[in-house]
């Protein structure tokens, strides 16, 4: 009898991603046929895992449940079940508003999708799931939740309290991994410079990662989401001196004005951003940093952004994104300021920040060229290949574009040494020297 198909579709960060990826194992473990992002969703079953950080995120999850909605509507759909951020967020809004989803569930509850399709969850396969990634590379989930308390920001009203995962569970996973042929890991977590301290009583993040960097058949360790105040300097001495934690850290600065730093609620003030910028550089030779700013705050003045953009000048940094204040329904800004700042402004804003962040890419990317590097190779795309280099995570930063045709027999997933030959405003142009 062939095997039920169910179309699972997620949206918004790498941390949904880990969970579909758990729920797509067990479906299987089921006996289910189960596709993942399908462009032409065509099974008997949907499932949406929703992504409801802003309000873009928000308006991308609603309209993919209202397609799947009609398409039940219509008699090609059985069931459709809804999950995630936006599901924990909004959910007695959306059973009224969106009545043809069978049933939502929140954050943290998917697991009950199975007993509502008459399964049992596995627990023996907790520490396993179905890639959907290319098979060299997984993100890592170390942690759920946040106790901070950002003024903006949403997402401690869908998560909850920081929880950090047992380190054993975290590096039995990896083990497993290893042995499906991971090589390189994203360390993701909320806020994951608070790792241990609900479990341990102290920030455990430099031991976890010296752990999973012990571990046979590891070659990268990237680490995402860190918080710049009580930042633990121990995991500068991991990332110096251990070969496979790579010198690439992504820490969300928002600001360095502290006037709005304070409107914020960050906890920490423009000298110590720029100290702490200055001890991680020092301490770790070559290190990369991705941050992510923000323009438009309620209060953000003229003096105010030129200070940031002054900041963005001085502190170089290799990755940045950056994004326009938007008022979230819940948080400390919807509650207690006044969104301001009119949207052409905001967007004026983004838009000479970004610049600037453009011209000092382009700057950092020229200073590689000539340059030996450890390239990892993804995929093929037309007449390249496509790979990064340890500075560079996957989806979000530049990749190393190398000629299909002058390098033969090249196999994704593997390291090759390549010399660095030119460079745009956002990617490297390399050729192989020799394969590692």
């Amino acid at each position: 009898m062939t095997p039920q198909t169910i179309d699972l579709i997620t949206l918004g960060c790498s941390k949904n991603l880990v969970d579909s990826e758990r729920l797509m194992l067990q479906l299987e473990a089921a006996g289910y046929r189960v596709t993942h992002d399908s462009p032409d969703p065509q099974g008997d079953i949907a499932v949406v895992n929703t992504c409801g950080f802003i309000a873009d995120a928000q308006e991308e999850s609603i309209n993919t449940i209202l397609s799947l909605a009609q398409r039940k509507t219509q008699g090609h759909l059985r069931r459709l079940y809804v999950m995630g951020c936006l599901s924990e967020r909004f959910m007695h809004e959306l059973q009224q508003e969106i009545p043809e989803v069978d049933k939502y569930y929140g954050k943290f509850d998917w697991d009950q999708l199975l007993a509502d399709l008459g399964h049992t969850y596995r627990s023996d396969l907790a520490h396993q799931r179905h890639l959907t990634t290319p098979r060299h590379y997984a993100y890592l989930k170390i942690s759920e939740g946040c106790d901070r308390h950002c003024s903006y920001c949403a997402i401690p009203i869908m998560t909850g309290h920081h929880h950090s995962r047992p380190m054993e569970d975290i590096l039995q996973e990896v083990r497993f991994l290893v042995s499906q042929g991971v090589c390189e890991f994203q360390v993701i977590a909320q806020e994951l410079t608070y790792y241990g301290l609900d479990l341990y009583h102290r920030r455990t993040i430099a031991q976890l990662v010296e752990a999973i960097a012990d571990i046979p058949g590891v070659r990268w360790i990237r680490l995402h989401y860190a918080y710049p105040t009580d930042f633990p300097m121990e995991l500068l001495r991991v990332m110096r001196e251990r070969d496979n934690v790579c010198r690439y850290l992504d820490i969300a600065l928002q600001h360095i004005s502290d006037n709005v730093l304070r409107a914020m609620r960050r906890n920490i003030t423009a000298e110590q951003t720029r100290q702490l910028i200055q001890d991680m550089r020092r301490e770790v030779p070559g290190l990369h940093l991705r941050t992510t700013l923000m323009v438009g705050h309620p209060g953000e003045t003229e003096d105010d952004f030129q200070q940031l953009l002054d900041f963005v000048r001085w502190a170089r940094f290799e990755r940045m994104g950056a994004f326009a204040y938007s008022e979230e329904a819940g948080t400390y800004s919807a509650q207690h300021y006044t969104d301001d700042i009119p949207d052409e402004v905001k967007q004026a804003r983004l838009s000479r920040l970004m610049r600037l962040q453009q011209r000092i890419s382009a700057e950092v990317q020229e200073q590689k060229v000539g340059q030996e590097m450890t390239v990892i190779i993804d995929r093929q795309e037309g007449e390249y290949y496509i790979g990064r280099t340890e500075f560079d995570s996957p989806e979000v930063d530049p990749e190393v574009l190398i000629s299909a045709s002058e390098s033969a027999d090249v196999v994704p997933g593997r390291m090759y040494r390549c010399r660095i030959t030119s460079a745009d405003d956002f990617d490297l142009y390399a050729t192989i020297t020799a394969a590692l």
